[in-house]
């Protein structure tokens, strides 16, 4: 028993250090995400509490009733069976029931329920929205990783070309082709190399920071993300149509529908305040009946439990009209405001329309900018290329000096790191253009 429990327990073990230290997807990082990110799981929160004001509105059409029970303690003199006064003392228990049930009230419960549905249609949008959000967030630090990485991968493969120059430098110096403050202005520009690898590589671990924050994971080394094959830069049909990608989105983008639920919720409640000014029918039925320890009948006998209870029940229905004549103008206020909300809600919906358009044309600017640069990066890093090869060749038969070297090699690595972040700047900006039109974001 105990060598089957030691192997269960290491089999456990085993298989929580094999799934921390797989590799996590864009999808997968999504995926966690949108399970356990605290503003998204507080939105689902908001969305159950308005799921239960619609079933309370609905619930609001059924009767009510209700239960009475009372027991009293009787001193001194006392009605008595007959309906005469005598001094005893006594104990009376009593019940009733009671029902009520609205006949008409001018469609105020319709709209209620009306204006809840709306409220919870908005919620559901909005709870959308928080989970599009979280997924654009996730997607910019995934890439933002990638980027991270190829710096890093830049820095050390300057590293090694600088590296693999010390040693032919050494061997230009010993044999006296070179003197030797080159070889020590190319040992200066590998230390600086170093220290800017280091700094590559705390922006990779600060990168990761800001994913682990928005997983709502703890800070661990085994977490690593998959490096995926990411798409060629070219101009997509988003990128080309923006005016499309915006009447695509202000249909269907869940910031746009949740102003639109909202402002049917408010129009809902103007006709609810509206519902004040008209009389309410109401209808109600009631049951009472009670027992006596001490009653008796003419003959001094005294009169059983279940013969009180038929004996002394009451019961009865009727209708109620409620009619309102003047409440200090509260409704007419109400009513007011009720309007201006549905004005205001108005205004809201066109300007949610309105930073809509703005975001994608932003974002179509941003994503063509960056296909601009990405292309004149391309171009710069071939010459470049090009123009340091041609420098390193000069500078290993002594053409030219080291600080000619080092200013060709920098240019290159600019050139280099300028490529990458315009590759990953506009994988980006064309992933949110695909995503506000509808396409899921993927690598």
């Amino acid at each position: 028993m105990k060598l089957k429990l030691y192997m269960t327990a290491v089999a456990i073990c085993l298989a929580i250090v094999v799934q921390a230290q797989q590799e996590w997807d864009l999808q997968k990082c999504i995926n966690y995400a949108l399970e356990n990110n605290i503003r998204i799981r507080q939105q689902q929160t908001n969305t159950d509490y308005y799921g239960n004001e619609l079933k309370q509105a609905k619930n609001n059409r059924l009767p009510s009733l209700n239960g009475n029970l009372s027991n009293s303690f009787n001193f001194g003199r006392s009605l008595q069976y007959d309906n005469t006064y005598a001094d005893y003392n006594s104990n009376q228990t009593g019940g009733s029931l009671s029902a009520n049930v609205t006949v008409w009230n001018a469609m105020s419960i319709r709209k209620s329920i009306d204006m809840a549905d709306f409220n919870l249609k908005a919620s559901l949008e909005d709870l959308k929205k928080a989970k599009d959000d979280i997924i654009l967030n996730v997607a910019a630090a995934y890439l933002q990783i990638l980027f991270a990485q190829e710096l890093v991968q830049v820095a050390e493969d300057q590293m090694g070309v600088t590296d693999l120059q010390i040693e032919r430098t050494k061997k230009l110096v010993n044999a006296g082709s070179l003197a030797k403050g080159s070889l020590l202005e190319i040992e200066a520009q590998y230390a600086q190399e170093e220290l800017n690898l280091v700094n590559q590589q705390n922006e990779l671990q600060l990168s990761y920071l800001n994913l682990y924050q928005l997983l709502e994971l703890p800070v661990s080394d085994q977490f690593k993300i998959v490096k995926p094959e990411l798409p060629v830069v070219t101009a997509n049909r988003a990128l080309l149509n923006s005016v499309e990608v915006f009447n695509n989105a202000v249909q269907t983008r869940p910031e746009v529908k949740s102003a639109a639920f909202k402002l049917e919720s408010y129009r809902e409640q103007v006709g609810l305040a509206k519902s004040s000014l008209y009389p309410t029918l109401t209808m109600g039925f009631d049951y009472y009946t009670s027992y006596n320890d001490k009653y008796e009948d003419l003959e001094g006998s005294k009169i059983s439990f279940s013969d009180q209870l038929k004996n002394n029940e009451r019961y009865g229905f009727g209708l109620n009209m409620s009619v309102p004549v003047f409440n200090k103008f509260q409704t007419r206020t109400q009513i007011k405001n009720a309007e201006l909300q549905a004005i205001n809600q108005e205004l809201e919906l066109q300007n949610t329309k309105n930073v809509l358009r703005t975001e994608i044309e932003q974002a179509y600017t941003n994503a063509l900018a960056a296909l601009k640069k990405y292309i004149a990066s391309n171009k710069a890093v071939e010459s470049m290329k090009e123009a340091f090869r041609y420098t390193e060749e000069k500078f290993n038969v002594g053409m030219v000096n080291s600080v000619e070297y080092n200013q060709a090699k920098n240019n290159l690595t600019k050139a280099t790191s300028d490529l990458a972040q315009a590759k990953y700047d506009y994988i980006f900006r064309s992933k949110i253009l695909d995503f506000y039109n509808g396409i899921p974001i993927e690598l």
